[in-house]
C-alpha cells in the first residue's frame, strides 16, 4: 500500500517547521485510513508542497488535498472540486470556480467527522468524472511534479 512510501513527502516537507510537518502528516495519516484505495498525487511546487488523492493518477479526478505554503505555512485541507460539494455548516473557503478548503492550524480543531462527509461527497463526484475506467489505479503514491526552485519565507523578504 502506498501509505507507506512517503520517503518523497518527508524530503519535501523537510524545510518546514516540526509543528507544520506533524499536522500535514497527520493529515495524510487520516486521508490514507479512510481511502487506501485511492492515489496520492505529490507535487513538489514553488509555493507549496502539495499532495492530493485521486481515484486516477490524474490531477483532474483529485477529490481532496493538503497544501502547505512556503512563506506562511498555512496549511489547507482542500476539495479540488470543493464548488461541487454540499458545505452546510459553511466551513469550506475559497470563492473561485473550483477549490474550496479550511485551514488547519491544530489537528484536535480538525472537524473530523464534518470533513469525511465532505470527503464522500467529493468522492464520488470525482470518481464520476472519470469516463474511462482504464484510467483507474489502487494505492499508488505518484510524486507529479518536483520544482527546482522553492519561494521561502527568505525569499519573501528580500
Amino acid at each position: 500500500m502506498a501509505k507507506e512510501h512517503i520517503k518523497d513527502l518527508l524530503k519535501f516537507l523537510k524545510s518546514f517547521p516540526g509543528s507544520v510537518q506533524e499536522t500535514a502528516l497527520w493529515l495524510r495519516e487520516f486521508v490514507w485510513d479512510l481511502y487506501p484505495q485511492t492515489n496520492e498525487l505529490i507535487y513538489d511546487n514553488y509555493n507549496a508542497v502539495a499532495f492530493g488523492w485521486s481515484p486516477t493518477d490524474r490531477v483532474g479526478h483529485t477529490f481532496c488535498s493538503i497544501a502547505v505554503g512556503r512563506t506562511s505555512y498555512n496549511i489547507h485541507f482542500g476539495f479540488y472540486w470543493g464548488s461541487e460539494i454540499a458545505d452546510p455548516n459553511k466551513l469550506l473557503l475559497g470563492e473561485g470556480n473550483q477549490y474550496r478548503y479550511i485551514l488547519v492550524k491544530d489537528p484536535k480543531a480538525f472537524p473530523k467527522g464534518y470533513i469525511k462527509k465532505l470527503m464522500k461527497e467529493a468522492y464520488a463526484n470525482s470518481l464520476a468524472k472519470v469516463k474511462d475506467l482504464k484510467q483507474i489505479r489502487k494505492g499508488e503514491t505518484i510524486t507529479k511534479s518536483i520544482s527546482a526552485t522553492k519561494r521561502t519565507k527568505a525569499a519573501k523578504k528580500k
